[in-house]
């Protein structure tokens, strides 16, 4: 069957929308990703309704859905099973692309590392100069990042010259977490923080309450606000301390906490265990581990 450029779009476009979302996808969400009119989107999905490789989900919450024809149609196989692999752009998750197949064409060169990289979803809203981020994959936890100099759209495929490539560590970060934990009292007071700082030249600190339980977390930034607004080193620290303090299993990955930190804008982590903390991890902690990150 041979289906039009437009009509391979919207159809790869389609799967990909639906696996991320696992319900059926409006007209309008596949236009919006291609940038495309969402009249002509509904047109082509008539067509496409009529080869019998999409199903019309009627209702308000309705759309559409691929049929098994579209997987065997397009060769994608049975992406139910698969682990999605995002790529992205300027540090944004691109919607409705996932990366099926990373090759490198070059590796021997001695100043040049390029490779091809095939997506399901279309290589059209990319352009020549993007900077784009894939990853981390699957088995090897392995992020690429590098520049599009090239597109391929009969195989739906990105041409990438590669700046870097990390291996992530796949260890859980109770193997690089700070320990033992520094910790402040509750009825601590602000010159007590600053002791323990200077003593171990640390700049924060998890505030633990009367029962054992976290209560805060005060930082060196806390403590020079409060000086600056007027408070003495006697006030307690659980005046200025920080009570939503962010919490991670030990047992979580490394990996998995970069992106924590840029969402909250924090520099530490506690890593608790059975609901108690037992380390914490910094900004630094992850950038001597993979200082590209």
């Amino acid at each position: 069957m041979d289906l039009s450029p437009i009509q391979k779009d919207i159809l790869i476009t389609l799967i990909t929308l639906y696996h991320q979302s696992s319900h059926s996808i409006k007209g309008e969400e596949i236009a919006d990703v291609l940038k495309r009119n969402p009249g002509t989107v509904r047109n082509q999905m008539q067509a496409l309704k009529a080869l019998g490789l999409v199903d019309g989900v009627p209702g308000p919450k309705g759309g559409y859905s691929p049929t098994a024809r579209a997987y065997k149609e397009l060769n994608l196989g049975d992406l139910e099973h698969q682990s999605e692999v995002p790529i992205f752009r300027d540090g944004e998750k691109v919607k409705g692309v996932r990366v099926a197949e990373l090759d490198f064409t070059t590796l021997c060169h001695p100043d040049l590392c390029h490779a091809m990289v095939r997506i399901i979803g279309s290589v059209k809203l990319f352009r020549v100069g993007d900077m784009v981020s894939i990853g981390p994959t699957p088995v090897n936890k392995l992020l690429v990042r590098g520049e599009v100099y090239g597109m391929d759209e009969n195989l739906q495929a990105l041409l990438i010259s590669v700046a870097e490539m990390i291996s992530l560590p796949k260890q859980a970060i109770k193997h690089y977490m700070s320990t033992p934990l520094l910790t402040l009292p509750v009825s601590a007071t602000l010159r007590d923080a600053v002791h323990l700082f200077n003593l171990h030249r640390i700049h924060g600190a998890p505030v633990i309450g009367d029962n054992g339980d976290l209560a805060g977390i005060v930082t060196l930034s806390d403590i020079a606000r409060a000086l600056d607004e007027g408070l003495s080193m006697d006030a307690p620290v659980a005046q200025i301390m920080t009570p939503d303090v962010v919490m991670v299993p030990s047992s979580i990955r490394l990996y998995e906490l970069v992106r924590r930190f840029k969402e909250r804008e924090i520099g530490r982590l506690i890593v608790v265990e059975d609901g108690k903390p037992v380390g914490i991890v910094t900004q630094t902690d992850i950038i001597r581990v993979f200082p590209s990150l």
